[in-house]
């Protein structure tokens, strides 16, 4: 979802979508260990781990702001006493207000401490982080960004932010930001490649093309961004940073899709099916996908969505499923918090069915 819609929701959360009263609620850097996948169940000190999480993505553009590095503590503070275990932020901040990335290749040392800050305070409160690369979106320059720097370079053939997927300079902008993955966190003095507290990485956040809408621009990018940030590091889980649209893979499978979704590029079969990426991920905003119908049709909606895609990441893809994003707009005055509370009441009991 684009940061204009984002900014309306009043709760955001992340859940694996089964839950067994045997499972694992260990925190994610505990005894030092990674998080691993064994079939389509995530594994923590030898056990099923299951989570719940939540989405903040502003933490490392507040955590460059002196003043303001608190919210990061208090966020994961409450957090942990809430019992969340595992949060999703982004790693990315590319031109504009306190960027991480200024230029291709270039960085603000500042905002890079910035999230070193935010990665030893989840450390602390023993909270996973799953981060995202680079927004799909022109929020926190994301991929308008790149394809803008290209052509400001002078860099031929590049027409739009379609071109992110295959232009050669503009990927190796990007493959150049990955190698972020190697540095030394200067408060942790552990690299990022190797600090358990980090669970997982993210290619984008919510991958669209509408240059390709059979998906197969975005697969190849996928691809080869995944085998090289492999090549870079071997011990943490990747996701692609899906919605879960499904494509013309299975042609059949695109009814389970919201009216107007089945052309934006992705394809969450054969996307997902890439060996480098280890779990799916999924997002679910049916107030907006479904705008016009009433409460009751929107849930269904959201059952049918979890179902669907639970039933393709264990018996097709063979992966563990993530709920990465949900929630409830705060920017519809028609719904009260006990409504918005009612909903998220039904998602949690639905992926316990």
């Amino acid at each position: 979802m684009s940061l204009s819609h984002r900014a309306g929701y009043v709760v955001r959360v992340l859940i694996t979508l089964l839950a067994l009263s045997h499972d694992c609620q260990a925190r994610v850097h505990s005894h030092g260990r990674f998080v691993r996948i064994k079939g389509t169940r995530f594994v923590l000190n030898w056990s099923y781990f299951v989570f719940n999480g939540f989405n903040s993505y502003w933490m490392m553009h507040v955590a460059a702001d002196p003043s303001e590095k608190y919210k990061v503590s208090k966020m994961f503070r409450e957090a942990a006493v809430a019992g969340l275990s595992v949060c999703r932020t982004w790693a990315f901040s590319d031109g504009g207000d306190r960027a991480l990335q200024i230029f291709p290749g270039v960085y603000d040392e500042r905002v890079f401490q910035a999230l070193d800050f935010v990665i030893s305070k989840a450390r602390r409160h023993g909270i996973g982080l799953i981060l995202s690369f680079v927004n799909n979106y022109k929020e926190f320059g994301g991929r308008p960004q790149y394809v803008e720097w290209a052509r400001n370079a002078g860099v031929n053939n590049v027409n739009g932010e379609d071109d992110f997927y295959t232009n050669p300079t503009v990927k190796k902008y990007y493959k150049t930001m990955l190698r972020f993955i190697t540095r030394m966190n200067t408060i942790t003095k552990i690299a990022y490649k190797d600090d358990p507290t980090i669970m997982a990485w993210e290619l984008m956040n919510e991958p669209r093309c509408e240059a390709d809408y059979l998906g197969r621009m975005v697969n190849g990018w996928v691809q080869e961004m995944a085998s090289f940030v492999k090549s870079l590091d071997k011990k943490h889980l990747l996701e692609i940073g899906m919605e879960g649209f499904y494509g013309d893979s299975m042609p059949k499978k695109k009814v389970n899709n919201p009216a107007g979704y089945n052309q934006v590029g992705t394809d969450f079969i054969t996307n997902n099916l890439i060996k480098e990426i280890e779990f799916t991920t999924i997002h679910a905003y049916p107030d907006i996908w479904l705008s016009g119908q009433n409460d009751s049709a929107q849930m269904a909606f959201m059952k049918r969505w979890m179902h669907s895609h639970s039933i393709d990441s264990n018996k097709i893809l063979k992966k563990p499923l993530v709920l990465a994003e949900f929630g409830k707009s705060k920017k519809d005055s028609v719904h009260s918090l006990g409504e918005r509370d009612q909903y998220l009441r039904k998602v949690y009991e639905s992926t316990k069915a």
